[in-house]
Formats: C-alpha cells, sequence, structure tokens
C-alpha cells in the first residue's frame, strides 16, 4: 500500500445500523451504498450476514451492484459466520471477510469462557479458513483499548502469520484518550514483528466524544485505515464521523502527510441521504455537515468573511458539496428537469413507476411549498411509501377546537381494502395515531415521536421519525409533509407496515466490535 493513502472504511451499514432505530431495509441499504460508492470510498462494510436473512440479502444484493468499492461483511471467528459471509459476497468485484474475537480480560474471561491460547487459536483457524474465500482478510481484537499490550500483539502476530491483510484495533467502548490510543498503535507497529505485512486500522466509538480524535491520533502513529460512519451514526454514542476525518486530515496536511481518495464534494448529499433514510436528523452545530458549519452570524465575522473568506473559515464550503442556493426546481419544473435532478443527488428510484409516482409526489409538495430544495426531494425519495406496501394512506380528517378533544377520522387502504376508524385523543397526533391503532391493531408500544423542519421558512416540510416496539423488537418508521399531522401519520404507517412483514432486516443486531 502507499503510504500516502489512508483507506476509508465506512461501516454506515453495518455499525450504523445498529444505533437504537436506524434500521434499514434492503433498498434503503442499497441506495446508500451507491451514494458510498460514489463518494469514493474505498471500503464498505455492508452487514453482518450471519445476523439475519435480511442482512443476508443486502450484503447480496450490494456485492453485485457496487464495483469499484471493496464489499467487506463481517464474521465472528466461527466457520459458520464465516461461510455465510462469503456466500453473501460471492458476487462482489473485490469482497472483504473482517472477522473478530475478543481479547481483553474482561471480555475473554466473562463473555467468551476461553483461555488467552484458545482466543489465538480461534482467530488463526477462523482466518485460515477465510482466506480459502478471499486474499483480502481483516482481523479486529475486539475490545483492544482494553488489552494487555503483550498479548494483544501476540495475537496481532499470529493473525499475520495467518494471512490476514488487515489488522484493525477497536476502541469497543470509547474508552481511550487520544494521546494513549496514538502509543498503542504506535507500540503494537513497533512491537509486532510481522507489522510490515499488514495495513493497520481503527475503529473508534464515541462514548466520552474522542471517536475522531482517537482516529487521527492512530492515523499521526502509523495507521493508515480509518473505519467509520456518515454522521457519526452507530451503535450507542456512535462512531467516527467519515467527514470529520476526511475534512480534517485534508485540511491539516501539515500534520498529515497521508489523504483520502474521497470525493469531497458529495459528503453533505450523503449526509443528507443517511439521514432521511434513518430519520437521525444532523444537529445544526454538527462540525462538517451541520446546517450552522459554514454560517456566521457575529458581525464581525461576517465583515472578516466579505473582506478575506480565510480569516474564519478554514475549509471552503463548496468542498462538501454546499451551494449558496441549492433551489433549482419549483411547480413548473418539468419531468427531465427533475429527473436530471435526482440523478444529480444520487437517488433515483430503481423502476419507472417508482420515478412517476415520485414525480407526482414531487409536483404535489410543488404545489404546497413555494421554494422545493435538494432536502426536501432527498426526503421525497426516503419517506416514500412504498406502492406494494400492506398499509397505505387514503383519507384523513382532524378536527381541533378549544375546549373540546380533538378528534381524527383516518382511513386507511390495507392490502387493498378500505378501513376506517374515528378516535380522540389528546392533541390532533394523539387522536390521529389512536384511530389507525383501532384499524390495524398492532398492539405496539411508541417509544419516539420527533419532529424536525427539513428546511426553513413557514411552508417547510416537516420530517416525523416515530419508532416503535413490538415483542422486543424496534422499527422506524419516517414520513414528511407541510401538514405535520399528516407526516406523522405517513411515519407511524411506515413503521407498521415494517413490524407486519416483520423483516429479518429490520431487527436491532449486535455484533461486538
Amino acid at each position: 500500500m502507499n503510504d500516502k493513502n489512508l483507506i476509508i472504511f465506512d461501516t454506515t451499514l453495518r455499525d450504523g445500523e445498529q444505533s437504537p432505530g436506524a434500521s434499514m431495509d434492503i433498498d434503503e441499504k442499497v441506495q446508500i451504498a451507491v451514494a458510498l460508492e460514489n463518494l469514493k470510498v474505498d471500503v464498505i462494510e455492508a452487514g453482518f450476514p450471519i445476523a439475519s436473512k435480511g442482512d443476508f440479502k443486502a450484503v447480496a444484493e450490494i456485492s453485485k451492484l457496487i464495483k469499484s468499492s471493496t464489499i467487506c461483511a463481517l464474521a465472528r471467528a466461527l466457520e459458520k459466520d464465516i461461510s455465510v459471509a462469503a456466500d453473501a459476497l460471492k458476487d462482489a468485484s473485490n469482497p472483504r471477510i473482517h472477522t473478530f474475537i475478543a481479547t481483553s480480560p474482561i471480555h475473554m474471561e466473562k463473555k467468551l469462557k476461553m483461555t488467552p491460547s484458545k482466543v489465538i487459536e480461534t482467530a488463526k483457524r477462523a482466518i485460515c479458513l477465510a482466506k480459502t474465500f478471499t486474499d483480502d482478510v481483516e482481523f479486529s481484537p475486539e475490545d483492544a483499548g482494553r488489552s494487555d499490550l503483550r498479548f494483544l500483539c501476540e495475537v496481532i502476530s499470529a493473525a499475520i502469520d495467518s494471512g490476514a491483510t488487515t489488522i484493525n484495533i477497536p476502541d469497543t467502548v470509547g474508552y481511550n484518550l487520544p494521546h494513549q490510543f496514538g502509543k498503542l498503535i504506535e507500540n503494537i507497529i513497533t512491537n509486532v514483528d510481522n507489522s510490515d505485512k499488514a495495513v493497520f486500522s481503527v475503529h473508534c466509538h464515541n462514548d466520552l466524544g474522542l471517536a475522531v480524535a482517537n482516529s487521527l491520533s492512530a492515523v499521526i502513529n502509523g495507521a493508515r485505515q480509518v473505519e467509520c460512519t456518515i454522521n457519526g451514526l452507530g451503535e450507542r454514542a456512535g462512531n467516527a464521523a467519515l467527514e470529520e476525518i476526511v475534512m480534517t486530515v485534508r485540511t491539516r496536511r501539515d500534520i498529515f502527510d497521508c489523504d483520502t481518495n474521497i470525493d469531497t464534494k458529495n459528503i453533505l448529499k450523503t449526509s443528507r441521504l443517511v439521514s432521511g433514510i434513518t430519520g437521525f436528523p444532523v444537529q445544526p452545530n454538527k462540525a462538517i455537515v451541520g446546517k450552522n458549519a459554514f454560517a456566521h452570524e457575529s458581525g464581525i465575522h461576517q465583515d472578516g468573511i466579505i473582506k478575506f473568506r480565510e480569516t474564519y473559515e478554514i475549509m471552503k464550503a463548496e468542498d462538501i458539496g454546499l451551494v449558496s442556493n441549492s433551489l433549482v426546481l419549483g411547480k413548473h419544473s418539468g419531468r427531465n428537469a427533475f429527473k436530471q435532478k435526482v440523478e444529480d443527488l444520487n437517488i433515483m428510484p430503481k423502476t419507472t413507476s417508482d420515478f412517476d409516482d415520485l414525480f407526482y409526489r414531487f409536483k404535489d409538495l410543488a404545489d404546497k411549498k413555494h421554494e422545493i430544495f435538494d432536502e426536501d426531494i432527498i426526503n421525497l425519495v426516503s419517506n416514500m411509501i412504498v406502492r406494494h406496501s400492506s398499509i397505505n394512506f387514503n383519507y384523513m380528517n382532524v378536527n381541533t377546537e378549544s375546549g373540546k378533544k380533538p378528534n381524527a377520522h383516518l382511513v386507511l387502504n390495507i392490502d387493498g381494502k378500505l378501513k376506517e376508524a374515528k378516535s380522540e385523543g389528546d392533541g390532533a397526533v394523539d387522536a390521529a395515531f389512536n384511530a389507525i391503532e383501532k384499524i390495524v391493531q398492532s398492539k405496539s408500544e411508541l417509544l419516539l415521536y420527533s419532529v424536525n423542519n427539513i428546511t426553513s421558512g413557514t411552508d417547510a416540510q416537516g420530517e416525523v421519525t416515530v419508532r416503535i416496539s413490538k415483542n422486543n423488537t424496534v422499527y422506524n418508521g419516517h414520513g414528511a409533509d407541510t401538514d405535520i399531522v399528516k407526516a406523522s401519520v405517513l411515519a407511524l404507517i411506515n413503521a407498521l407496515n415494517k413490524l407486519k412483514e416483520n423483516p429479518e432486516s429490520n431487527l436491532l443486531k449486535k455484533s461486538g466490535i
């Protein structure tokens, strides 16, 4: 490998999906995978195939479609896991198997109930098996950040001898500090006698808000692959944010002697796509991709920017794909212009009928909204109710009057049959949700209700995320409309469709690293 090249390994589709409520269906995962390929991500960790049929199918579909990025599948150091991962990757142009086993004393004793020598033996056997399917094998000693250094080096040396080409060092619980983690990487590379035969990688979690800092410290100390996610999505507090890693390395070339292959002008739209699909809004002050990241309110700052941009901006907004005016479409826009825009945003539906449906929804929105922004179009795609869903919206009438309890009348199309119900509630949304439950009788529990405006203005689309639970399984739904009650109804219907279909890909899965 070229030491000047920093490999970007994106795990949005695997670790990112482990954010509670961030589960994605296969089509959504494929959509994100295409966006990641356009972003020129080096390695896409498409999933954990053994976890579910849905995960297997997603990895298999992505493997068929993506050609320029390496497609990676996660597997525990178990024969069955590795065989299933290999099967899911069989059509991949550039397949990688990523296998892992814990190496910290607490994990070996309490979880694995294995001796250190047994852990080494298991790791070697798993890597050798993976090598029979592909030459590209990655090995992770889970919870490396809390592992004994001497033992860790022993495991890594054995893994490289067994054929691992990438060694990933996870800070599984986000426990490390930057100086500590950087020193760990330096010590590993120095003390592992065959370290020159593998690329060293890091996978940092954000429990203490240090995932990006720890990752960058590792790069300074010799790591040449960073595992990260779009918007920092991930289990618990999340993972290192791809956009922050990439732009830091590129902006601070005085510190970093490497760079990435990332097409940074696709960062913003990829961020918005992931946010729209998962229903996780990006906080306004989020570095790089937040709404305020390139906004200046202070008079002193504004004056400085006008006189010389570099006074208060260390990077160009255009470098991440932000333009001063993203408004390009309105109610008079034609089909070809809309098609070109959808293609530019990398969100083109697969079929003509789905595009027709999307164009109809765009025109309907344009009649309600004066200005149509990229974010509006992305959310039309992300929140589109699939025409083949079992439960579909048909009609709604909600009444609110001072001194009286709000009431709602809902009509839903369920498997081709219209069903209706009326109900009261503590508010308009509650009344609508009660009416839906009367019709569907899901007996699910509402865990989360969240509202976010997609763009500015009084006619902005409201984006609603709901999270429901049944039988210890969580389903995420999202909807968008200029009418917030309708957006709420669409979000709940979206979640209920996932519950009714119960695809295993919607289950929250835990993989460990």
